[in-house]
């Protein structure tokens, strides 16, 4: 053992007694953050706005502060943006992390020296929670590859502007510079394929240890690596034994991993995003993750099925219940106050607090008021792919209003197979059934014969990756939506499927 994994496992029985003292104590941990961003903000241009000085309680804060997106909130970025100081938060940021906006082109989400280190340290504890928990920490000697953004940043009146991941780069900690991967030079390449060649070209020769992504994508690189070699990527890489992830639900894509990867490996599930990093897996055999409450981000939490409806509950931590579908609200030392950044959450656990993501606010299917949001989407597919021994690539659903000949309205499905099933009838008839026994509505549709079953429109193998080059959001960060309630998505889809 070195004596760097010894030093790992030291740091991490550190961090697990830090996390247990705020863990147990979630309600005094979460007002703690709420006065100390009360307090730290009252004099700015927001604070000034929304009458700080009189807010001593959550409830007056409910009263004074509004739920805001970012078009909401964007008078007030669009004036930090411009240069001004104290506006959102005390100074300037540090960063703007630039997303992909819907309604509003690019999005700039600031960073302050306050959040910055937030995003640093529970990555690092991420790693640490699996070193105490597992005992493994062989993996601090090998190479470790986080396939993220270009780290090249440009400058925005002052204030330096890039994506998250790009920016975290700067800040991996020196002890694993010497183990990261890949190269700067190969990380700022911005064409994804390109990119993932030359990844591939600096890690063949590697002792990989950890590897990091966005599932799709990494299965990208993991596909390029079978088809250069020959070889399941476990064999190319004999002691890669941990993948971290984040963004999207790994378990669709877990039967393919393991397929390319030849064997089972352990993984961590992160949820980071822009605005914050919110919550790590922080036990291998427990389902959810940690919900970090001591991390400059005080958070409310709104029935979803409440969201659109006026004077919507806002709870607090210690309000909120197991296996309700809640839009998460967050108000953050980065100057987001009352800030909803579209997910939705479930609680696994409140003791401590662990919460699983279900999905987007605005990713569901509701064409005929079946509410049917990513999880069951997401569940459904995986049962229906165990029971029939099909690996899926990647697949998304959209409502099927109008499908003409008389015909009833459908949800249609377009997945990529990795293998078709034997019985492509038998495969839809289980997955329609897997989505009526999760959810009621959709079952009364079928039913009341106001949606017949559903319909697989087979997508072509890459053919998820030919549209995501097509929209200009291949590769980095960019994620496909599960399911949407326009055909969007599926038009584009389907214009592919015909040339």
């Amino acid at each position: 053992m070195s004596i760097k994994s010894i030093a790992a496992k030291v740091f991490a029985a550190i961090i697990d007694r830090q996390t247990h003292k705020w863990s147990s104590q979630p309600v005094a941990t979460q007002e703690k953050v709420f006065k100390h961003l009360i307090k730290t903000a009252r004099d700015t241009a927001f604070g000034k706005a929304h009458s700080f000085d009189n807010i001593d309680t959550h409830s007056r804060f409910v009263k004074n502060v509004p739920v805001r997106d970012y078009e909401e909130l964007r008078p007030f970025v669009d004036r930090v943006v411009a240069g001004e100081s104290d506006i959102l938060w005390p100074g300037k940021p540090l960063y703007y992390a630039k997303t992909s906006g819907t309604t509003s082109g690019a999005k700039y989400i600031p960073i302050t020296k306050e959040s910055m280190p937030e995003h640093v340290k529970a990555a690092r504890n991420a790693i640490l929670s699996y070193i105490h928990e597992t005992g493994k920490a062989a993996f601090v000697d090998h190479k470790m590859i986080f396939l993220q953004g270009s780290p090249e940043m440009e400058d925005k009146n002052g204030v330096q502007l890039g994506r998250l991941s790009g920016i975290v780069a700067h800040y991996v900690p020196g002890y694993l510079q010497k183990n990261r991967l890949p190269s700067w030079e190969t990380n700022c390449i911005e064409d994804w394929e390109t990119k993932v060649e030359a990844i591939i070209d600096e890690t063949l020769p590697q002792n990989m240890g950890i590897i990091s992504g966005i599932p799709s994508w990494v299965q990208m690189y993991f596909e390029r690596i079978v088809q250069r070699t020959g070889k399941k990527v476990g064999d190319v890489f004999p002691d890669f034994n941990l993948f971290i992830y984040g963004g999207v639900n790994f378990e669709p894509y877990r039967p393919k991993f393991e397929q390319l990867i030849g064997r089972k490996v352990d993984s961590i599930e992160l949820f980071p995003a822009s605005e914050g990093f919110f919550a790590y897996q922080d036990k291998q055999d427990v389902k959810g993750m940690l919900l970090l409450l001591d991390a400059g981000i005080f958070y409310e939490f709104i029935p979803a099925d409440q969201f659109f409806e006026d004077n919507a509950p806002r709870l607090t931590i210690g309000e909120v219940e197991i296996g309700v579908n809640y839009v998460l609200i967050i108000s953050t030392t980065a100057g987001l106050w009352a800030y909803n950044i579209g997910d939705t959450i479930a609680f696994t656990s409140t003791n401590p607090y662990r919460v699983i993501v279900t999905g987007r606010i605005k990713h569901y299917i509701s064409a005929s008021g079946e509410h049917v949001i990513g999880k069951e989407v997401e569940h459904a597919m995986e049962e229906a792919a165990a029971i029939h021994n099909v690996v899926i690539n990647e697949f998304t659903v959209a409502p099927q209003l109008a499908p003409g000949n008389d015909e009833l309205p459908y949800h249609e499905w377009f997945i990529e197979f990795d293998e078709k099933p034997k019985d492509l009838e038998a495969f839809k008839a289980t997955l329609d059934l897997k989505m009526r026994e999760q959810n009621s509505y959709y079952d009364d549709l079928i039913v009341g014969k106001v949606l017949q079953p559903l319909i697989i429109k087979q997508v072509d193998k890459n053919g998820f990756k030919q549209y995501m080059k097509t929209i200009g959001k291949l590769g980095g960060q960019n994620k496909l939506p599960r399911l949407s309630n326009d055909r969007k998505i599926a038009q584009v889809l389907e214009q592919l499927l015909h040339n």
